[in-house]
């Protein structure tokens, strides 16, 4: 599917096409440097900082302004109930684990749970991975004590090590380069997914659901796998021909814009277009510490073209909402704001439905997604953080009968996940439990669901929305 800026989504207001930075007043790229930084990096080398922000302005883009205004076109569907928006991967990327086998089995999890979802919604999914650029994190703390001493805290490889030493810990800016070489790496493996027919709905590779041969849910899964097999054939012997657009998935990626020195590097102008557009990703959004209205990360977000996320939590007032879809979104433009709720189970019943009336009442148009993760995180007896299924779930649920219930509706859903068999999240078919965690955890940060829950966890919703509308 491609388009032309024609067919992209019109402002709202005044119907014409809008760019964010002809409207953004008093924006520039680095703008942001004015107005306060919460979780920046501080470098002890400022003048090696310099040089290579230099040189990383200098290398290519990741990604395309044209794949940037197809994802914006697509969340603009979304927003409109044809599309549902699915993104997941792993809390922090690691430089170690950017392999082909690595990624395969991330890529292979996102379209399998796309093609449930699509079928059980009959809506096109919007795949989006927490890839190619996941490399830095946010943390509740910017330092570390262990036996009496204090060290800065593991922000991810884009900026240290997790071993805790001096020479780790210190950040360094080189890592960013390095960042920047594993993100390319990891785009050119999913171009190369794509058109190498790995990601071909006809390839024998997606219907392969050996791990999920346990599952309590297997024969409901496997309803689901030929339903949509039957559908794929029937069509296609209609037509008399391959369904085409099917043999290739779109996959955009995403990632936390937390460095702000990163982003700023990779944001540049287009020719024949107008506009500033981040080139390091398709989606980047904004953290749930760094979303402070006057603070720098919504600044330097409301100047980019490129459609945006911002995660909100229990601490999120209706009025500051409102304040902040205005300053990110001022034109009112489809499929430019996404907004990530993240509460908890017990607490998503209480704070999502005021924010859900004070949007309606402003007549902001934003897609509302679900993050049934990062509310739910607690601390297991053997020390490891983990997250319940059953919590996942429950908030996830939660989600869309409160949506309904208040005249909106979950345009989609944002996971940790991870293609491996790990053991980090409790429950799920295989009941993982809190002395199974030390098994196969593998995570640097946050626990993440493994191949076997995320897919039971995209049955579910499919199964729920085929009786919905039955």
């Amino acid at each position: 599917m491609r388009f032309c800026r024609k067919c992209l989504p019109f402002d709202s207001l005044h119907g014409t096409m809008r760019q964010f930075s002809k409207s953004s007043t008093n924006w520039s790229p680095d703008s942001w440097k004015n107005k306060p930084l919460v979780q920046g990096v501080t470098y002890p080398d400022a003048e090696k900082l310099r040089e290579t922000l230099a040189e990383l302005a200098q290398l290519p883009p990741l990604v395309t302004s044209g794949e940037v205004d197809l994802l914006r076109a697509a969340i603009a569907d979304a927003q409109a109930g044809k599309a549902f928006l699915l993104q997941g991967g792993d809390c922090s990327e690691s430089f170690a684990e950017c392999t082909s086998e690595n990624l395969s089995r991330k890529l292979k999890i996102l379209l399998k749970m796309s093609l449930v979802l699509a079928y059980g919604m009959h809506r096109r999914i919007i795949r989006i991975g927490r890839f190619a650029g996941q490399y830095a994190k946010p943390r509740s703390s910017l330092t570390e004590t262990q036996n009496g001493v204090t060290l800065p805290s593991y922000r991810g490889p884009m900026v240290n090590a997790p071993e805790f030493t001096p020479e780790a810990r210190t950040p360094d800016p080189r890592r960013l380069i390095q960042a920047y070489a594993y993100s390319a790496m990891t785009m050119n493996f999913i171009r190369s997914f794509i058109q190498g027919g790995l990601s071909d709905l006809h390839h024998p590779e997606i219907w392969d659901m050996g791990a999920f041969e346990q599952s309590e849910r297997r024969e409901a899964f496997h309803g689901i796998v030929d339903g949509m097999s039957r559908s794929i054939h029937f069509m296609e012997m209609i037509l008399g021909r391959q369904l085409g657009e099917l043999n290739q998935a779109e996959f955009f990626a995403s990632h936390e814009a937390i460095h702000l020195d990163y982003e700023q590097a990779k944001t540049r102008t287009v020719p024949r277009k107008e506009g500033w557009y981040n080139l390091a990703t398709h989606l980047p959004w904004i953290g749930d510490r760094t979303r402070a209205v006057d603070g720098a990360h919504v600044e330097y977000m409301r100047g980019i073209e490129n459609p945006i996320g911002v995660k909100i939590s229990s601490t999120m007032r209706p009025d500051e909402l409102v304040q902040l879809c205005r300053v990110l979104n001022p034109y009112r433009q489809a499929g430019r704001l996404i907004l990530i709720h993240r509460f908890g189970v017990s607490k998503i019943a209480e704070h999502l439905p005021p924010l859900i009336h004070a949007v309606q009442k402003a007549g902001e148009p934003v897609l509302w997604v679900c993050d049934p993760m990062h509310g739910n995180t607690r601390k297991a007896k053997c020390g490891k953080k983990t997250r319940s299924f059953d919590d996942i779930v429950s908030e996830l649920e939660q989600a869309f009968d409160l949506h309904t219930a208040n005249h909106s509706f979950l345009g989609g859903v944002h996971f940790e996940l991870t293609g491996e068999a790990v053991t980090e999240c409790i429950g799920g078919a295989r009941n993982i439990s809190d002395q199974n965690l030390p098994e196969r955890y593998e995570s640097e940060v946050d626990p993440r669901l493994n191949f076997e829950q995320s897919l039971e966890i995209a049955l579910l919703i499919a199964r729920r929305m085929t009786q919905t509308s039955s």
